[in-house]
């Protein structure tokens, strides 16, 4: 029987539900910001660098990618593509929070996330993988209390149990990474996918909120209407969350 699950998460959503996706990407007065998902080798698999956050400010409590927010000093020319001004964000946010330096040019772009419409502060977040570079952890202890090397499959499964709190993000691109075997897989098909946007909406379910994304029957405004079973979703009303993506 699923379990209760953080409260933070569903409180992040509460004011989103039955709201409908909004045009954040060319909206230029929302906030961005950018996320590194390092990646080493282990004895089963890759590994991903996660910190945890302190018990305040954004995320409080959560365990997360290393990044944060744009900052002027990000944008080195006023016709860069906000992808360039993200990426070189993310290599300034890791050498800053965990003290490991990387080149921008080692990263992979994943994933652009828009929040649903309705979630407060709203914040546009470009995820970008990378093999973690030599060096030890120096971890700012502003941003985070605690860090782990662990396999995306154990982390999920901590979660599952009740153990700690992730954001819908967060645990989408753990997830995603489970089915690979090396950092090398993790790279490689992120190249030959490409970015992949997730313009979110927030939906009620059986169990609570779900978060819809584009290929979901439900997602559009004229969801009640269409015959279709296609699911791109994340159902997070009870524990373990549920990720369901079908054509």
């Amino acid at each position: 029987m699923p379990g209760p699950t953080p409260d933070r998460a569903l409180k992040a959503l509460a004011d989103a539900v039955d709201g409908v996706a909004g045009d954040d990407d060319s909206d230029a007065r929302i906030p961005v910001a950018a996320t590194v998902v390092l990646l080493r080798e282990g004895g089963d698999g890759p590994e991903v660098l996660l910190l945890e956050r302190p018990d305040r400010g954004s995320f409080a409590g959560a365990w997360v990618f290393p990044g944060g927010k744009l900052d002027d000093a990000d944008r080195h020319d006023a016709g860069e593509t906000e992808e360039a001004v993200a990426r070189r964000a993310g290599v300034r946010e890791v050498e800053e929070e965990c003290g490991l330096v990387l080149a921008p040019q080692a990263l992979v772009a994943l994933s652009c996330w828009n929040p649903p419409t309705g979630v407060a502060p709203r914040i546009r977040t470009w995820f970008f993988a990378a093999a973690a570079p030599e060096g030890d952890l120096t971890l700012s202890a502003d941003e985070a209390v605690d860090s782990q090397w662990v396999r995306p499959a154990d982390i999920l499964a901590r979660h599952g149990r009740g153990e700690l709190t992730l954001y819908p993000p967060t645990w989408v691109t753990l997830h995603r990474l489970i089915e690979h075997a090396d950092v090398g897989s993790v790279l490689d098909a992120a190249r030959l996918a490409g970015l992949e946007r997730f313009q979110s909406v927030a939906r009620r379910g059986a169990e609570g909120p779900m978060l819809l994304w584009e290929g979901d029957a439900e997602y559009g405004p004229d969801a009640e209407a269409s015959a279709s079973a296609s699911r791109h979703r994340l159902e997070i009303g009870a524990l373990p969350w549920r990720y369901s993506r079908s054509d």
